[in-house]
């Protein structure tokens, strides 16, 4: 791939460190930070904003560093859902830019840390993009363009725009990310059906962003490995760029495609209060780091070298997938050994009676 210049400076793409890294070898990328600092205490379920860059920025920065540590080469800023549209929703608008421009610092002073790493502004689904409405796209593009504006202020390396259910959502985010003169990953998030939500075919959205000058184009969130894996082969196929996978770690199903419609049928003792298993009661359905680990390794197989998981993810997580690609990290030291097991393993220390046990415990 050859990057170009222009004399337009909106358009102009200077040579990617993203790209030179990707055409080496896979680069690893954690998302899903909604999810473990909700987990970790730290965000309120159903809301799903990223106050915690201005309440907690050591919970953050924490985060960051264990994702990090166990293989990601991309410190995301953590602005997803961090657009104006929800700061009003939550009555806090006023915090918008001091919270992007927080969490973009963090990133940066955490990637720092580790030279080499890379910070990518991030933009998202705004869930209010309307195809048969000007206005909602005109307020949707503005909410892109300052959150874009900040990232290229406070240093990003890169752009990504993730989460995309609409496929003219996904063009606007695209072009208004590559007005920053900086490399782009977009990803789509297809929803329950076979095509975007405004009848674009998931495929043919990937080829029109590869043809707008997306670098990384693919899929991310919604899906698990199961159902993700299918369209990324028809992905891998279609277009020429380096492709992206980051799944959920549920189990999703031909028939039940995406966490939304995940439904727990092995006797819930007390169930959600919504109703619904996602987000909070999606526990039970969740792929083992194994599954996780075989799916990042197929995808590589397949020719995609983006690679990560979102939300459920955890830095357990990260780190099986960059092992399953060859990488190791730095919390590599404390995989698995089950050798020294007291019930399963085969060190000559451990006594036999209490070996014998692992068939009956």
């Amino acid at each position: 791939m050859t990057d170009t210049q222009t004399d337009d400076p909106r358009t102009t793409t200077t040579p990617s460190r993203l790209v030179e890294r990707l055409d080496q070898g896979p680069v690893i990328c954690a998302e899903g930070f909604l999810f473990e600092l909700e987990r970790r205490g730290y965000l309120t379920a159903g809301e799903f904003v990223p106050e915690v860059a201005l309440e907690f920025p050591d919970a953050l920065r924490t985060l960051h560093r264990d994702f990090q540590r166990a293989g990601s080469d991309i410190v995301e800023a953590f602005t997803y859902n961090g657009h104006r549209e929800k700061m009003r929703v939550i009555g806090k608008e006023e915090l918008l830019e001091p919270l992007n421009r927080a969490a973009l610092q963090i990133a940066r002073e955490v990637a720092d840390e580790k030279p080499g790493d890379l910070v990518a502004g991030n933009i998202s689904n705004s869930n209010v993009w309307d195809p048969d409405s000007p206005d909602a796209q005109r307020e949707v593009r503005a909410m892109f363009e300052e959150m874009v504006g900040w990232a290229v202020e406070e240093g990003a390396d890169l752009i990504i725009g993730e989460t995309f259910y609409y496929a003219g959502e996904a063009e606007a985010a695209l072009e208004i990310a590559r007005a920053s003169g900086l490399p782009v990953v977009l990803t789509v998030a297809p929803m329950a059906g076979e095509q975007m939500r405004d009848g674009v075919g998931i495929v043919e959205v990937c080829q029109r962003l590869e043809q707008a000058g997306a670098d990384v184009v693919g899929m991310n969130c919604f899906r698990g490995p199961a159902t993700m894996l299918p369209w990324l082969r028809q992905i891998r196929e279609a277009v020429s760029c380096h492709v992206a996978a980051l799944p959920v770690p549920y189990r999703t199903t031909d028939a039940e495609p995406t966490f939304f419609n995940l439904t727990d049928d092995r006797g819930v003792l007390v169930p959600s209060p919504h109703g619904r298993t996602f987000p909070t009661a999606l526990d039970p359905l969740a792929c083992n780091r194994y599954e996780v680990g075989a799916f990042a390794a197929e995808a590589y197989a397949l020719g995609i070298g983006y690679l990560g998981v979102c939300c459920g993810a955890s830095p357990m997580l990260i780190r099986q997938v960059a092992e399953a690609v060859g990488l190791e990290t730095e919390a590599s030291r404390f995989s698995e050994k089950m050798q020294n097991h007291f019930m399963y393993g085969d060190h000559a220390r451990l006594p036999e009676h209490i070996k014998g046990l692992g068939d009956s415990a």
